[in-house]
This record gives structure tokens, C-alpha cells and sequence, in this order.
């Protein structure tokens, strides 16, 4: 099915591949055509679907018209920054916004609860290419703004994560903010539901310390929802990095994305969303299986 939509899908983005590849260059009708009969896309539309369809079920994404390579190839190439950016921002904001979201959670209706969920609110609502934006101008030229690392840094391994370091740190803060804001409603929000729970009155009434009824009974049953939203995040890696390596021009699938909407480069597009649907299915799957190991009820039914 994401085969068969992304195909025609993708077949009504505005623009012709041939076009955009030989723009600016001396290019006659007939080179046009011949390029086109290379790419199969003088075909009718159902051939061009039935040639792409039986070469996914091998295994085979097809060729870009933007790269010159297989698809596969430029996806495994693109996949580490990617990894590493999502990876990174998921990590902190995992952290900090399931930590905000249960401070917030117990102390419902304090001060802290108030600007906290005001100022996440406020984050989730930003546009993120907004946010990438500002940033750069608060932060002038305190970091890079653009790219993964500077061509003239020394080639040793600590030179080199420095500088990834460095250029990372700006589309991590962005991502963090925006996600960060997510999760910590969604705990808040969770913990909130608990916090009258017959259970807990119970815990207290066997004269257990607040905080020891918060950590060992109310936020085990209330991090449930929180676990499934950060699976589905990270395996919308692609979806939810595309605005932010756009704006600091990281070198991600988010980036391939864009520049492979630009064409259109109908086979990356096509591997792209193949590739995120399944890395949707993978995350699905392992936060099912999570919720059997935290919550012993998913595993009893």
C-alpha cells in the first residue's frame, strides 16, 4: 500500500525531472526525449509502476535521477546525520520533557506548572523552521549555521567531533524544543489522570513517602503514553527532520528530502517514504513490546 500510494502520490508533485536535470545547460528536444527513454519515463504510467513494483520486491529502490546512483546508496549515505541528529535530540528531549511533565504533573497549579506548560504550549505551537530561524539570529555567530563540519578542520578523530559537535548544536536545541514541549504535555497530561487513582490513595495510607508513590507507582503507569509517542517520533525521523536540515542545511534524509521535492526525483522520493514507513512499522513494534515489559496487564492480555 505505501509502495502503491507513494508512486502516484508522488507522480502529481509539480515539476519534470528531465527538465530540472538539464537546467541551464545546452540541452535540444531530442536529448530531452533520450533522457526520458533512460529513465523509463517515456512509459505509460502503469508500465513504469508494474517495472518499479517488481524491482522493490527485490530489494531494488531504483536509480536516482539527481545522484546518478541507486537509490539505496544515497539513503545509507544520508542515514548517519540523520541518526545522529534525531538520535541526539530525542535523547535530551526525552530527558527533559518527561522530567518537566512530571514536576509539573505534582505540582499541579504552582507556579512552575504554569510557565511550564505556558512556555510548551507556546514551543509546540512555533513553527520549527521559525525557531531555526531565530536561533540563528539570537545566536549570531556563536555557532555554525550551516553544514555538519568546516572543510578546513584537522582530520584527527577529536578535531573532527568537536566540530560535528559544534555545527550540532543549534538543529539539536531546535528539534529539543519542539519535541521536548510535546512530551512533556503528553506526561503531564498522563501523571494528571493517576494522581487520583484508588491505588495511590492506597500507597499512602501504607504511610509511603510522596515521593516514593510518585516514583514507584503513579509515573510506571503514566509513562506509557509518553514511550509510544517517543517510538512513533523517532521513527519519523525523516518527516520530523526535514524542516530543521533544511534551514541549517545538515546533510540528512530531512535535506535529501527536500532537495528530491525540488526535482522531482521521483525514485528518492519513492525510497524515502518506503523507508520511513518501515522505520514507523519497526518503532511500532518495539514500543509494543515495551509495553508488555513495563506493564505486566499489556502481557497478561
Amino acid at each position: 500500500m505505501v509502495a502503491v500510494l507513494g508512486f502516484f502520490l508522488f507522480r502529481v508533485v509539480p515539476g519534470d525531472p528531465v527538465v530540472s536535470m538539464t537546467r541551464g545547460r545546452p540541452t535540444t528536444a531530442a536529448m530531452q526525449a533520450e533522457l526520458r527513454a533512460q529513465f523509463g519515463l517515456d512509459r505509460p504510467l502503469l508500465e513504469q509502476f508494474w517495472t518499479y513494483f517488481t524491482g522493490l520486491l527485490q530489494g531494488d529502490l531504483g536509480m536516482s535521477y539527481t545522484f546518478r546512483r541507486p537509490v539505496a546508496e544515497v539513503i545509507l549515505e544520508r542515514l548517519g546525520p540523520t541518526l545522529l541528529l534525531v538520535g541526539t535530540g530525542t535523547l535530551i528531549a526525552v530527558l527533559a520533557g518527561l522530567w518537566l511533565g512530571i514536576r509539573a504533573a505534582w505540582r499541579r497549579d504552582t507556579a512552575f506548572d504554569r510557565v511550564t506548560t505556558g512556555v510548551s504550549l507556546t514551543l509546540w505551537a512555533v513553527p520549527t523552521f521559525w525557531l531555526g530561524m531565530l536561533l540563528m539570529m539570537v545566536t549570531g555567530d556563536l555557532f555554525p549555521s550551516r553544514g555538519m563540519r568546516d572543510t578546513d578542520t584537522a582530520p584527527d578523530f577529536f578535531s573532527q567531533a568537536l566540530d560535528v559537535g559544534h555545527h550540532l548544536v543549534l538543529p539539536s536545541i531546535t528539534l529539543v524544543a519542539v519535541v521536548a514541549a510535546e512530551y512533556m504535555l503528553v506526561m503531564r497530561s498522563s501523571l494528571l489522570e493517576e494522581m487520583h487513582a484508588p491505588y495511590l490513595t492506597t500507597a499512602r495510607a501504607k504511610g509511603l513517602r510522596d515521593d516514593l508513590v510518585r516514583r514507584r507507582h503513579a509515573v510506571p503507569n503514566a509513562v506509557l503514553p509518553a514511550i509510544t509517542l517517543v517510538f512513533l517520533r523517532f521513527g519519523l525521523v525523516v518527516g520530523g527532520a526535514i524542516t530543521t536540515e533544511t534551514v541549517f542545511s545538515w546533510p540528512g534524509l530531512g535535506l535529501l528530502f527536500y532537495d528530491a521535492l525540488t526535482g522531482p526525483d521521483y525514485f528518492l522520493l519513492q525510497g524515502l517514504l518506503v523507508v520511513t514507513a518501515g522505520a514507523v512499522v519497526v518503532m511500532n513494534l518495539l514500543a509494543d513490546l515495551l509495553h508488555g515489559v513495563l506493564d505486566p496487564r499489556v502481557k497478561v492480555a
